[in-house]
């Protein structure tokens, strides 16, 4: 692994489809609150889970404390800004509430070490509390094929979620943000596109707040950035069982970013 040194500021993604589908604008927004180029550190990806091994299709990934990351993350001398996103993924996979909680409690210790000004986003519990039978039937079939969870006990422990992760928010350093529930439609989970950069706004205006740093202005379409960053190789993954992955960092950006893949 490449021994980074210098004092660039580190910005930390943890995440699964949303930070995926986003990510473009996500570090457009961070690069324009820091005002300078950043060391992206992120932990993204399909269905990812928080502290197991996750599979969507033929591909898995490690869970996001399991993940290289954190030893990468040391060698830095920069200032730290943290994202926590995409928790509810291991509530639809059956992992105790206790346990999700725990698992971004060791994220957040290991990101305070590093003296990270920390953003954790609750579940849109607006969204899923008014979820039916028909759509919660419809978006269980398409984002988690083969889980049967009922709809009554995903709102259940949702809330028991949204709740631990809120009593997490009162660290230091640390910041809970509650999407709204009219960013969502049919999709209970995905904000709808029109309302894609309002949710990273809010989600990153607590960096700004802390660091002095311009607002997370909406951010110039990059099809150059968006390309090198969705075709990324993480440092570890599996295809079809068999374990694939490259050294970090895995890529420059056009500002002089670099990014680094778990």
């Amino acid at each position: 692994m490449t021994v980074h040194t210098d004092p660039t500021t580190r910005v930390v993604l943890l995440g699964a489809s949303n930070l995926t589908r986003g990510i473009s604008t996500v570090v457009g927004m961070s690069r324009n609150i820091v005002g300078a180029p950043c060391a992206f550190f992120i932990a993204m990806g399909l269905g990812r889970s928080y502290g197991q091994r996750s599979t969507v299709l033929c591909r898995s990934l490690p869970g996001i404390t399991e993940c290289g990351l954190w030893p990468a993350l040391q060698y830095g001398s920069g200032p730290v800004l943290a994202l926590i996103t995409d928790v509810g993924n291991d509530v639809i996979y059956g992992v105790p509430v206790k346990t999700i909680v725990a698992w971004v409690s060791t994220c957040i210790d290991r990101l305070q070490a590093a003296g990270a000004t920390i953003v954790v986003t609750l579940p849109p519990m607006e969204s899923i509390e008014r979820l039916g039978p028909w759509r919660y039937h419809i978006a269980r079939s398409l984002l988690f094929p083969g889980r049967r969870m009922p709809l009554a006990d995903v709102v259940r422990r949702s809330r028991e979620l949204a709740a631990g992760l809120t009593t997490l928010g009162g660290q230091d350093g640390v910041t809970v943000v509650e999407p709204e529930g009219r960013w969502y439609g049919l999709d209970p989970i995905h904000p709808r596109r029109r309302h894609l950069g309002t949710a990273w706004r809010k989600a990153l205006g607590p960096w700004a707040a802390a660091t002095a740093g311009a607002g997370p202005a909406s951010v110039t379409v990059s099809p150059t950035r968006w390309a090198r960053l969705m075709t990324a190789t993480p440092q570890l993954w599996w295809l079809m069982g068999r374990e694939m992955g490259r050294d970090q960092p895995c890529g420059r950006l056009p500002d002089g970013s670099t990014t680094w893949l778990y």
